[in-house]
């Protein structure tokens, strides 16, 4: 999608197999837990299951589990681990490796890539790591000030589910803004990690680290495409990192981001739809692996990388960390003497309060220096809904409790202390979006998602009957790459609806990425008055790359148009004006990119092919008939 940055995160749905479709139970359930929503109640579920196997008759078997030893010999190199510390040290390099590959994805085409973007939640984020730390300095820094670093972070995940979970019922903008604070969160949780909380360096296997290091910029520079010579890099980094004495977190953190992230291309895309058209034609195992590097070719190695790991991540590493460190042993008098200590205190302080304070007054901060804006929809009472919801630590600060503290009591102290603010930080949370919502009127954290103005058919471009049951909007920019595939959506949509559907263009042109959108909107609509609107649109999209002036009076020739007249209208300003107005119709209805479609007037969110267009409007029209749960076939 241009202008709004590659929407490489996966847009949340509530897409379940139903027993028509031939979804079975098990898939309905990884559907559920593959949910931010299913993926915070899994985690909370395994914290559960740690902590009742921890204080049940088999407690003993939970921790000869964890202490089972594992060596793995190399060579000379020696990997001597109990189960415990592969999982800690070994599975969460991925974990965090994950995390690496969000903030360069960010940084590169993301909310991050601007400076006017990166501000806010950049000062935010920091003013949000130093108030818990001070505030667990206050309260715990006598008896355990090496704790500090439990309070710095936040579990974007649990985060995220907990939102789905208590925040107002649309909060895409609230949700962005959030992921893009945790960024910067989990970037200096992590530099704390490795830095604060690693001991006895070892110079030789540290500068084979370093090299590693080295070596994944440099493929970066040679953009190399492949991902095995990332992985195979990143093993011997995170065995490094190990062998250093650091704590590998750190290594993880900085593979992802040296891992390049760029959009994808047009010509990419036309190169693998080449090879799948020649495969359709011949299709033999040597073309399908044509086809299979092609399509590999036209991704980001950063976007594979992600999209292959954030599942195994989300449902296997992060739930077996949590299995692992959450189970602690409350019988025996240990749970008053964990409600006793500092330690408990200083956590739940740092991470409820110094969270909400933090990321509170780091985002008004950042707005009276004028850094930036917050996003469109977002209120204050969002942000301090939000703010509250940062203090769920979880994962982070479960490791960095493991890693803090040398008294076991410390570390029982700082988990039940986490577990503690997770509660309260998500009660909390929940507390302010309904004051918000009730006091101040902020129902939703978003964008608008209502057609505004709706279609008139004597003004707008339209294709087919006005009585149609079904009208779908597209605002579009003539430089856009993803427009241009989308100019057959019409004829999809005809064949398969008839004139049960109508189609209409507005205008969106991007100027701060397509210099030469805007005055291609105003031919078209110079075209328009000569009655050959739809023969320029076509004719645009089909030479995408020549629309320069001249471009476009040899365009207009094309079409058939009376060229003295486009050069008078060209400069019309009363054309520059209905372009103005359309784009100014796509921000008050919440298109901030193109293509944006608007179904029946509500703007769709999601895969905009055309299989996914027609599978909404007849969801609509299942919905519309008192029918919801029967699927037709498109």
């Amino acid at each position: 999608m241009c202008g709004s940055g590659w929407p490489w995160r996966p847009v949340a749905a509530n897409l379940v197999p139903s027993p028509r479709s031939g979804g079975s139970v098990a898939r309905t359930l990884l559907v559920r837990l593959r949910s931010e929503s299913g993926a915070a109640l899994l985690l909370l579920a395994v914290a559960v299951l740690a902590l009742v196997w921890a204080n049940s008759p088999w407690s003993d078997a939970y921790e000869h589990l964890w202490e089972t030893p594992v060596l793995v010999e190399i060579g000379d190199l020696t990997f001597d681990m109990d189960l415990h510390h592969w999982v800690n040290d070994g599975l969460m390099v991925v974990f965090f490796f994950v995390v690496g590959l969000e903030v360069r994805q960010e940084l590169a085409l993301g909310s991050l890539r601007l400076r006017s973007q990166r501000l806010l939640p950049v000062v935010a984020g920091t003013v949000g790591v130093l108030v818990p730390a001070g505030i667990y300095l206050a309260v715990a820094g006598r008896v355990a000030p090496e704790g500090w670093g439990v309070v710095v972070g936040t579990d974007t995940a649990f985060l995220m589910g907990v939102l789905a979970l208590v925040g107002p019922t649309m909060s895409n903008q609230l949700r962005v803004f959030l992921l893009t604070l945790s960024v910067v969160d989990d970037f200096l949780a992590v530099t704390v990690i490795g830095v604060f909380y690693s001991e006895g360096v070892r110079p030789g296997p540290l500068l084979l680290a370093v090299g590693c290091l080295g070596v994944l910029w440099l493929l970066g520079r040679m953009r190399q495409w492949r991902s095995a010579p990332y992985v195979v890099v990143v093993v011997v980094l995170w065995g490094a990192t190990v062998q250093a004495g650091i704590h590998p977190s750190i290594a993880g953190m900085l593979a992802g981001l040296l891992v390049p992230a760029v959009a994808t291309r047009r010509d990419d895309v036309v190169a693998a739809k080449s090879l799948f058209r020649a495969y359709w034609q011949s299709p033999d195992a040597g073309m399908a692996r044509d086809v299979h590097i092609g399509l590999s070719r036209s991704i980001s190695v950063n976007q594979r990388l992600h999209e292959v790991l954030r599942a195994p991540v989300s449902l296997v590493v992060v739930p077996v960390f949590v299995l692992a460190n959450a189970g602690i042993d409350l019988r025996g008098g240990a749970l008053a003497a964990a409600l006793a200590s500092a330690v408990t205190w200083g956590v739940v302080a740092g991470l409820v309060v110094g969270k909400l304070v933090g990321v509170g007054a780091g985002t008004w901060i950042a707005l009276r220096l004028g850094l930036g804006t917050l996003p469109d929809g977002v209120r204050p009472g969002s942000v301090l809904g939000g703010a509250a919801l940062s203090g769920i630590g979880f994962t982070v600060s479960l490791l960095v409790a493991g890693l803090a503290f040398d008294d076991p009591a410390d570390t029982e102290a700082a988990t039940v202390g986490v577990l503690i603010a997770l509660v309260l930080s998500s009660l909390l949370g929940w507390a302010i979006f309904a004051f918000a919502r009730v006091r101040w009127g902020e129902t939703s954290a978003d964008l608008p998602v209502q057609l505004d103005p709706p279609v008139d058919p004597a003004a707008d471009h339209v294709r087919g009957d006005d009585d149609a049951a079904h009208t779908v909007v597209e605002y579009l920019d003539f430089e856009c790459p993803f427009c241009a595939r989308a100019t057959g959506m019409w004829t999809d949509l005809h064949e398969h609806f008839g004139d049960r559907v109508r189609y209409v263009v507005r205008h969106l042109p991007l100027d701060d990425v397509h210099p030469h959108a805007w005055l291609a909107a105003v031919a078209a609509e110079a075209a328009h008055r000569q009655g050959r609107f739809w023969e320029m649109h076509d004719r645009l999209f089909a030479h995408q790359a020549h629309l320069t002036a001249d471009d476009l009076r040899e365009h207009a020739a094309a079409v058939g148009l009376d060229l003295d007249r486009f050069d008078a209208d060209l400069v019309d300003e009363s054309l520059h004006a209905v372009v103005a107005a359309h784009a100014q119709s796509a921000h008050g209805s919440g298109a901030r990119g193109t293509p944006t479609f608007f179904l029946d007037g509500v703007r769709h969110r999601g895969p905009h092919d055309a299989g996914s267009l027609v599978r909404a409007l007849e969801a609509s029209e299942e919905e519309a008939a008192g029918d919801p749960t029967r699927r037709r076939r498109s």
